[in-house]
């Protein structure tokens, strides 16, 4: 799966959304002679019907030909204009019966892409993007009626790791009780998650103390670094132990109820971990509570290094081998249910993707956060590893990546392709052939410059490493 996963969940999303293009184009009566998936030498073909099947050896997106009188415009993208690739009567695969470029015949004017109403060009071009939006909630509303809907009956905090960019997050405090997010009142932690993640400007917290409010913005804490600092309650006890670590040798079992470390009393799980990582190579005293009785047993954390997040610095940790009861209720539901989740899950990815673009178009992010197709293929890699509810999980975020990222107004997108044709539907008449090319030169430029900007996110570990290793040898 490791190795089919990349492919999976790249042709799925890139197959999907031709297909609604392709569909979109027979429906309407558009001739399309090519539907291939890939770009460049194509690794296999064939021909069914008037339209040619590809499967390219570069996997970076695909296209549907259409009939077009712009045809020369995108050729080059797109593995050469009909004409040029028109098959000669000496051809093996030469069709006397067939249009070009696969036989002598003409396309009728009523093919042409051109000859359709508004209407139906806007339909043929979006049909992409409405394909990538029903994968991403046929997904997302599987997954929840398989699932069940995952829920944390309680807005208790648990641990609060404070961003150096948001100090007022300080105010908050393991054992608060939330009650709203920025006005809306919360009943379970899913709503607080959705409440921190939809905040923008400001996140107010409402607990049984009063208010806490943490700005966002630029120079300040992103709403994802605040969803990450924020924990919810756990209870200290335990839930399994590693075989051969530290709290298997001490005598610790699976059920025990820590009450206290070092005769300090133990209010959640966040404070025994606070003491264990504090404590590397040192031994502990323990207090559990077990059927009914209580026991005292020493541990002695072993010493791990990691890496802290925040500063990007080694330290040294103590670790017991120990693993928390989840809170988490897996409650069955219907279709009805099924569809409503699943489509508010789809929107939120969705607004999460206009919500980072918004913020790199504002500054208040860095495009350091784009990835390209390396990334994803790591992302899907390691989302194999973790099993199909995650590889799925990932089809869903990237459909709907697909879907908000080709509404953009870029000429060589969808979304740029719609508002050329409905400006010179306003205009009354078609853009001159030189205004065409400047269009289409600014849409590549844009394109070209965001994939260079993606692949260098996605290489920039690999050359710092290089260059380190480098400057270490000859040092």
């Amino acid at each position: 799966m490791a190795f089919l996963a990349p492919i999976l969940v790249f042709g799925l999303v890139i197959f999907v959304h031709e297909l609604g293009h392709f569909l979109a184009a027979k429906a309407t009566g558009v001739y399309a002679p090519r539907f291939s998936i890939g770009f460049g030498p194509s690794i296999f073909r064939f021909r069914r019907g008037e339209t040619e099947y590809v499967l390219a050896w570069l996997p970076l997106g695909g296209y549907v030909r259409m009939a077009s009188r712009h045809d020369g415009e995108t050729a080059f993208i797109e593995g050469g204009s009909e004409e040029a690739s028109a098959k000669s009567a000496a051809d093996p695969d030469y069709d006397p019966n067939a249009m070009i470029p696969f036989g002598p015949k003409p396309v009728p004017e009523n093919r042409w892409f051109e000859s359709k109403p508004l209407w139906a060009r806007i339909f043929i071009m979006i049909a992409g993007v409405v394909m990538n939006i029903i994968l991403a909630l046929i997904v997302a509303v599987s997954m929840v009626a398989r699932q069940g809907q995952s829920t944390i009956k309680s807005t208790v905090v648990g641990a609060v790791q404070v961003p150096s960019n948001a100090p007022e997050l300080a105010q908050l405090h393991s054992g608060d009780t939330i009650r709203a997010i920025n006005g809306t009142p919360v009943t379970d932690w899913n709503g607080v998650g959705r409440g921190i993640i939809s905040a923008s400007g400001a996140i107010r917290f409402t607990t049984q103390r009063g208010d806490v409010t943490v700005p966002l913005g630029k120079g300040k804490a992103s709403a994802e670094e605040i969803f990450y600092a924020v924990g919810y309650h756990l209870s200290p006890i335990i839930d399994s132990v590693v075989a051969g670590d530290p709290a298997q040798r001490a005598g610790i079992q699976a059920g025990d109820s820590v009450v206290a470390v070092d005769g300090r009393p133990v209010a959640n799980w966040s404070d025994m971990v606070e003491r264990v990582t504090a404590s590397p190579d040192r031994p502990l005293t323990f207090v559990v509570a077990r059927a009914g009785r209580l026991d005292t047993l020493t541990v002695t954390p072993k010493a791990v290094e990691e890496v802290d997040p925040a500063t990007n610095e080694r330290h040294t940790v103590g670790r017991m081998g120990a693993a928390a009861r989840s809170p988490v209720v897996h409650e069955s539901i219907g279709l009805g249910r099924s569809v409503t989740l699943g489509w508010k899950m789809t929107m939120m990815n969705a607004g999460l993707v206009f919500k980072v673009l918004r913020d790199i178009g504002s500054g208040e992010q860095s495009v350091r956060q784009l990835g390209g197709p390396i990334a994803i293929t790591r992302a899907a890699v390691d989302a194999a590893r973790s099993g199909w509810d995650m590889l799925f999980q990932l089809i869903a975020v990237l459909s709907i990546n697909v879907a908000v990222l080709n509404l953009l107004p870029v000429p060589i997108l969808d979304g740029g392709q719609i508002l050329i044709n409905i400006l010179e539907s306003v205009k009354g008449s078609p853009f001159s052939l030189r205004t065409r090319e400047y269009i289409l030169r600014v849409g590549l430029v844009a394109i070209g410059l965001l994939f260079v900007t993606v692949m260098y996110n996605d290489t920039r570990g690999g050359f710092e490493k290089l260059f380190g290793w480098i400057g270490r040898l000859f040092s």
